[in-house]
């Protein structure tokens, strides 16, 4: 296993409403020290949903900071019930966290950085904008947001980057034109992107359409986002006659485990695969959440990365057979 978590209890030392709709956490371990940790790193949280504990994971903001860690929440109502448990926690809280882990690694000894964020997503990409300032390397941030008003970190950011800042408002009629942004790029550029599933898939295929190597565009998911609402769906196991319901607020992993059908997995984001499961009959749509399976892949929705991802209407899977699922 990639993903071995060592869990650590810690209080909420204050909140800071950055947004509207975003609200920034301060949280503390206990013991903690302040201790560098790589760009892109997030850790994870124990939440509490309908009396159910689960687990959230979040992304560090910006560098080691000396109280503690720093995470921000969007207010989402689509939501599978963590920003809600999150937004109901008032300073003192108490919470069990793991320590900061990260996937996404960059080449330093690159001059020239690309770093796109959508929304929410800018909370792994201050970091990294920090970083890269800091070593006066050549950077830009493409951020689009809905309005500026839903900008967080907004102020940090000009101050850092000024005229190396690109807002793209919707309101204000800036379109984020990923085709133009990619092509422009010199050869070399190595690109960070964070936001929502829409938008990976659109900045994966515009930098392949740009003739930029695949292994030079980088990435921070958040499989929370997909292309369908999120709603309760059923899954049936193959040969079994059961059939299970996966509420909105539950994945599809959880409820299985639940159940008794050990569903191995590792990484509970989407990247890693381990989870997957063979797809056997759907009776609806599934929604893949993943960034594991190729755009080809979730065409044919031979297979789900149960932890992650969703369905609409029911789904039919095998739990035993997954020998090519890695």
């Amino acid at each position: 296993m990639r993903f071995i978590e060592t869990w650590t209890s810690a209080t909420l030392l204050a909140t800071h409403d950055l947004t509207p709709g975003i609200r920034e956490f301060l949280l503390r371990p206990d013991g903690f020290a302040a201790a560098p940790y790589p760009v892109g790193s997030h850790i994870n949280v124990g939440v509490t949903i309908e009396g159910q504990p689960q687990t959230r994971s979040y992304s560090l903001v910006g560098e080691v900071d000396p109280q503690g860690y720093r995470i921000a929440v969007r207010r989402a109502p689509d939501s599978r019930g963590g920003s809600h448990y999150m937004w109901s926690l008032a300073p003192g809280a108490r919470l069990i966290i793991t320590l900061p882990a990260s996937l996404v690694q960059l080449d330093w000894t690159r001059r020239q950085f690309c770093l796109i964020a959508g929304g929410i997503g800018i909370t792994p990409i201050v970091g990294a904008a920090q970083a890269l300032a800091r070593r006066d390397a050549g950077v830009t941030l493409h951020y689009a947001v809905r309005t500026r008003s839903d900008a967080a970190y907004l102020d940090l950011l000009e101050q850092l980057l000024g005229d190396r800042l690109v807002v793209h408002a919707g309101d204000e009629g800036s379109r984020l034109d990923l085709d133009s942004v990619f092509a422009a790029l010199p050869p070399e550029t190595m690109a960070l992107f964070c936001g929502p599933m829409r938008m990976l898939d659109a900045a994966r295929r515009a930098w392949e359409a740009s003739g930029h190597p695949m292994s030079d565009l980088r990435y921070e998911t958040f499989g929370s986002s997909g292309l369908l609402p999120t709603e309760t769906f059923r899954v049936r196991l193959r040969g079994q006659g059961t059939e299970f319901v996966v509420p909105r607020d539950r994945s599809l992993l959880d409820v299985l485990n639940e159940a008794g059908h050990e569903v191995m997995s590792d990484c509970r984001r989407g990247e890693c695969g381990v989870c997957a499961l063979d797809v056997v009959d759907v009776d609806g749509e599934i929604d893949h959440r993943d960034v594991f399976f190729s755009d080809h892949q979730k065409q044919e929705s031979r297979k789900i990365c149960a932890c992650v991802s969703r369905a609409r209407g029911t789904i039919t899977v095998d739990t035993l057979h997954r020998a090519d699922a890695l």
